[in-house]
């Protein structure tokens, strides 16, 4: 007997996008006065979204431990927000 627990995986990958511990990139999204900073893990943006995998190639973690930044002024951080829960966990809240 098998038994798929889809809904308790997606929610755990939620949590790791929530928690502030762990993460290796991150990422400004928006413009003055409408910006916000995200904290994500490079490994779940390369794995799920070939788009995040090209531009993140070029931008590997220095070797004094600095954190990878990425900067996207053309998304609102509302709409940022939006793809990051779905890259996680496979969830769109509109």
């Amino acid at each position: 007997m098998s038994k798929q627990f889809f809904s308790k995986l997606s929610q755990n990958y939620i949590e790791v996008l929530e928690d502030n511990e762990y993460y290796d990139i991150t990422i400004e999204v928006g413009e003055d006065p409408n910006v916000k900073i995200f904290r994500a893990h490079m490994i779940i943006l390369c794995y799920r979204s070939p788009f995040l995998r090209r531009i993140l190639a070029s931008k590997k973690m220095n070797n004094d431990g600095t954190l990878v930044h990425i900067k996207f002024p053309n998304i609102s951080p509302e709409i940022f927000q939006i793809i990051l829960k779905y890259v996680y966990g496979g969830i769109i809240s509109l």
